[in-house]
């Protein structure tokens, strides 16, 4: 933990950007989906970016490469939809444990690689925990709200299972990202602490929750603080937000954040909202303008960029952020 934080002390830490929009750019079909050693799956798999790490692992370390020359200091493993609940969607909770760890490893290598060229700027790879298809908090039928489709427990399970490949894969911290449900978090971060104290390890954990609107609640309704209050029995290495907002709409509730927690915090934005065909437009120049303010305004430790965000986005980005300190927090004893 001491070489991250280490890092911290001494500048601004640059996350990459968003892995599916660079996936597009390959417009792989179902056969490229499938390689060979899916080629008669029973299902279909299009869309299954996660399985990438197995049948197109060249395009996944391409895609991590791209990041860290673009400035990253930190790149997110290929494992957002990674658990059992997320996989059940293709008929391959089976395949969980590999795909974490061949896309832990992947990111890794190239970790490595960056770093051992250039020693001065290690290079961290952090395990994508995304927050599963399903919501422990909330129920998916209006006629009977007493319903959930999943339980705390069975989302600790998955979870776990998730974290422990991750770890062995070479992840050198974990990322619960894009909570809309704190419950999911929280079983998640269980699981955490279950491995950690089953391996006798101290990993770094990020976590990035999402603010669905203008209300600036989570979907599950929760404010900024208490979202905070709710996960902040975890040591932490960071708090932040990602996604659902661009970085102009997400200031108001980063610095709520920034002014509340002794914890590091991260923001990784989408570029921008998107318009009527689902798209990001929010240039690189325009994003490094709001990503300026944020730094300005000291308000961050860990940038980085969500939907619609490519190197183009994080070359920006990490050539603002370089100019600036990073937020100072006051160290929890």
């Amino acid at each position: 933990m001491s070489k991250i934080k280490e890092e911290l002390q001494k500048r601004i830490l640059v996350l990459d950007g968003a892995m599916g929009t660079m996936l597009q750019q390959y417009n792989f079909s179902e056969e490229d989906f499938r390689g060979e050693r899916f080629k008669n799956y029973p299902s279909p798999l299009k869309g299954n970016n996660d399985l990438l790490s197995i049948t197109q692992p060249k395009a996944i370390a391409e895609i991590h490469a791209k990041y860290f020359e673009a400035g990253a200091d930190i790149v997110e493993t290929n494992t957002f939809s990674g658990t059992t609940i997320a996989m059940a969607d293709y008929d391959m909770e089976d395949l969980v444990y590999e795909l974490n760890y061949e896309s832990a490893k992947i990111a890794k290598e190239v970790a490595d690689k960056f770093t051992k060229a250039n020693p001065e700027k290690p290079r961290f790879v952090a395990g994508s925990i995304g927050p599963t298809n399903k919501t422990a908090s909330l129920s998916p039928d209006v006629n009977r709200p007493e319903y959930r489709a999943i339980t705390f427990n069975e989302l600790r399970i998955a979870y776990k299972q998730q974290v422990e490949a991750l770890i062995d894969g070479g992840t050198d911290l974990l990322l619960v990202e894009t909570i809309f449900d704190t419950l999911n978090a929280k079983a998640a971060l269980f699981a955490i602490e279950v491995v950690k104290e089953e391996r006798h390890i101290n990993i770094p954990i990020m976590v990035s929750g999402t603010i669905t609107d203008a209300s600036g609640r989570t979907l599950s309704g929760q404010t900024v603080e208490a979202f905070l209050t709710s996960i902040s029995h975890i040591p932490l290495l960071s708090v932040g937000f990602n996604c659902a907002l661009g970085a102009q709409q997400l200031k108001p509730y980063l610095q709520r954040l920034s002014n509340e927690t002794d914890f590091y915090t991260s923001a990784h934005p989408n570029a921008g909202l998107p318009n009527a065909f689902g798209e990001y437009d929010e240039t690189p120049k325009q994003m490094q303008g709001y990503i300026e303010d944020y730094l300005k305004n000291n308000l961050i430790n860990i940038i980085g960029g969500c939907c619609g965000t490519s190197p183009a986005h994080i070359k920006a980005i990490a050539d603002v952020a370089k100019n600036y300190k990073p937020r100072l927090i006051q160290e929890l004893a």
